[in-house]
């Protein structure tokens, strides 16, 4: 019997719960950069890469070849019972790299909700303060304390409840979500008045660029902000890099363009180039405040991971892909301006992580159009994912590597639909 992505996922759906959902109804079998086909042969443009997971593509070599030559050696001995250097090399690295003054530590995770509970854990040891202060739209992850952190309640929150706490949401300025700076920081004013004391709030946690929530951006003025109102009253600042970091915004860290320094940070999702590993980088005084044992995890720093982010940076490194995420972004929002379409409405990148919105002809959001422009896109051949509070924002998530060409074809299909 020939398998089909049909009968894969008629399998599928008998042994799999309904909420784990599924965007594209097709069974991989290879990818290559910025490609993927599936079982049936057929031929994919990712512009997903994973949830901004390939911003050095699907099986670089150089990280595919580094990953092999671990596997000889070893894959596993749980970095709690016995070292290995590429563990340290790693921490070494992102202590180098990270946009935090001073003495710095760094350990390592498996997922980006680890390394955001751990921050908060951190925070919590170092000011033994119980409440965290995150933003609407705000997106940290799937665990029970990061869904209390995400500030969008479907599909991430709803039948979950109650969720841990003291956990409080501010606004998050953006002017196409009619959120003035203003406004936010009275909001947050406000929850210092109506909800708890600033004496009590262990750690603020924001993303620079919003994932989920919409690829909003967080302004150098309102970091600044933030960062007053933390040293104020001694909480610590935490900046989620998980989805805007290593090099998708133009720079290693997206927090680099903020000239504002935070306390932690996380980073995970392209550290790895797609292997499982998430990282807490942070000032070390901060960093020290758990007792020996209180950090850590079975699977966390996984060898094979460590030596693949460390392939990953010299792979940013030496095919300029600083420059080549401001090169693509840059190149996507003129060829959407060029089309000159009242259907698109907001178009935000820094780097090439671009977000565009769709709207109907009286300005709304138009979530119907977003949900066509995908489907139509998949059956010609490209892959596209959507965000936003609204739904209605398409975000390009294509791999730095990618062929121009390649990114070419894309951006005609997209065309094609839009101007139909």
């Amino acid at each position: 019997m020939t398998t089909t992505n049909q009968s894969l996922l008629a399998r599928r759906k008998a042994v799999l719960p309904t909420g784990l959902g599924v965007a594209f109804p097709i069974f991989a079998e290879k990818a290559k950069n910025s490609e993927v086909w599936d079982i049936e042969g057929n031929r994919y443009i990712d512009f997903v890469g994973g949830i901004s997971v390939l911003n050095t593509g699907h099986s670089h070599p150089k990280i595919t070849q580094r990953v092999h030559e671990q596997l000889d050696k070893f894959t596993h001995t749980a970095a709690q019972m016995i070292n290995y250097e590429c563990y340290v090399e790693l921490a070494e690295k992102l202590c180098q790299k990270a946009p935090i003054s001073g003495e710095k530590k760094a350990f390592f995770l498996t997922t980006g909700a680890e390394a955001v509970e751990n921050c908060i854990k951190i925070a919590r040891a170092k000011t033994r303060r119980p409440g965290v202060i995150s933003f609407v739209g705000g997106w940290h992850g799937r665990t029970l304390m990061c869904m209390s952190l995400t500030g969008k309640v479907l599909p991430y929150k709803k039948n979950f409840g109650p969720m841990p706490g003291p956990v409080f949401h501010a606004l998050f300025p953006a002017e196409e979500l009619n959120v003035t700076e203003a406004q936010a920081l009275h909001s947050l004013e406000m929850i210092f008045q109506a909800d708890i004391d600033p004496s009590e709030v262990a750690a603020m946690i924001i993303e620079p660029v919003q994932g989920e929530g919409g690829f909003h951006q967080v302004t150098p003025s309102f970091a600044k902000a933030l960062r007053e109102i933390c040293d104020e009253h001694g909480i610590v600042l935490i900046f989620d890099e998980v989805q805007c970091g290593f090099a998708r915004t133009g720079t290693l860290f997206a927090s680099e363009q903020l000239g504002v320094e935070p306390d932690l940070m996380t980073s995970a999702k392209s550290l790895a180039g797609g292997y499982p590993i998430s990282a807490v980088i942070g000032r070390a005084d901060i960093m020290d405040a758990p007792q020996v044992g209180g950090l850590g995890g079975t699977y966390s720093g996984n060898p094979l991971a460590c030596v693949a982010a460390l392939a990953v940076m010299e792979v940013i490194e030496e095919e300029n892909l600083l420059e080549r995420s401001i090169e693509i972004g840059d190149k996507i929002e003129a060829f959407l301006k060029g089309l000159n379409l009242s259907s698109i409405g907001h178009i935000r990148h820094k780097g090439a992580m671009l977000a565009f919105e769709l709207i109907d002809s009286d300005g709304k959001p138009d979530v119907e159009a977003t949900t066509n422009l995908k489907a139509k896109a998949f059956e010609q051949g490209l892959l596209l994912a959507s965000c936003g509070m609204f739904g209605n924002a398409i975000r390009v998530m294509v791999p730095l590597t990618v062929e121009d060409e390649v990114l070419q074809e894309g951006l005609d299909i997209i065309k094609s639909i839009l101007t139909a």
